[in-house]
């Protein structure tokens, strides 16, 4: 097991303080997936003594272990060196937002940054008969809502389908098999949601 130490090679450089932000950033991260010290520094190979005290800012660790915290914990290891106070207001313009494709002609947006700890959401836009792929998947252990804002869509949950129009919501847990389908060839888009975060 790694134990790493403050004066290892690749120490990463931090600011006045650094040590501690960057420890109570991983603390707060871990609580919202409500994981233990040791399950997080088992999954990372490090010592939980080790996590603890990095989380405390007792000391920083190199970038190689920060990466595999960060890896553990489903963060960039980039987003634990972003200045700011984050309990700012953050505005994302559409323009600005992360998308990607995903399943079957879907395209989904971020509208939530790595910063947040206890809330993931997404714009989900949706082609003809496109879908979040061809078999239901599941992620995590999270409370999840669907929204659709425009057109409509078939979400299956476990064995069970329900048709969704505008305005419409389905509340599930992440963990249970799901999937999103359009539903009536044309283009529709859902506004999704989990707490906290598992995607």
């Amino acid at each position: 097991m790694f134990t790493d130490s403050p004066s290892s090679a690749t120490t990463a450089a931090l600011p006045d303080g650094g040590e501690k932000s960057i420890g109570s950033r991983l603390r707060r991260r871990r609580l919202a997936l409500r994981l233990t010290l040791k399950e997080v520094a088992a999954q990372a190979d490090v010592a939980e003594s080790f996590l603890s005290q990095l989380e405390r800012g007792v000391h920083s660790g190199s970038v190689r272990t920060l990466q595999k915290i960060s890896a553990a914990l489903g963060l960039q290891v980039g987003a634990l060196f972003q200045e700011g106070d984050r309990r700012e207001p953050a505005v994302i313009r559409f323009h600005d937002s992360v998308g990607f494709t995903f399943g079957i002609n879907v395209h989904k947006r971020a509208l939530t940054g790595h910063h947040f700890d206890h809330l993931q959401a997404f714009l989900g836009e949706f082609d003809a008969y496109g879908s979040t792929g061809v078999e239901p998947y599941s992620h995590g252990d999270s409370e999840e809502i669907v929204l659709v804002i425009q057109g409509e869509v078939d979400l299956q949950v476990g064995s069970q389908t329900y048709r969704l129009g505008p305005l419409d919501s389905i509340t599930y847990h992440s963990n249970e098999a799901h999937r999103i389908a359009e539903a009536a060839g044309d283009r529709a888009v859902v506004f999704w949601a989990m707490s906290p975060p598992s995607f």
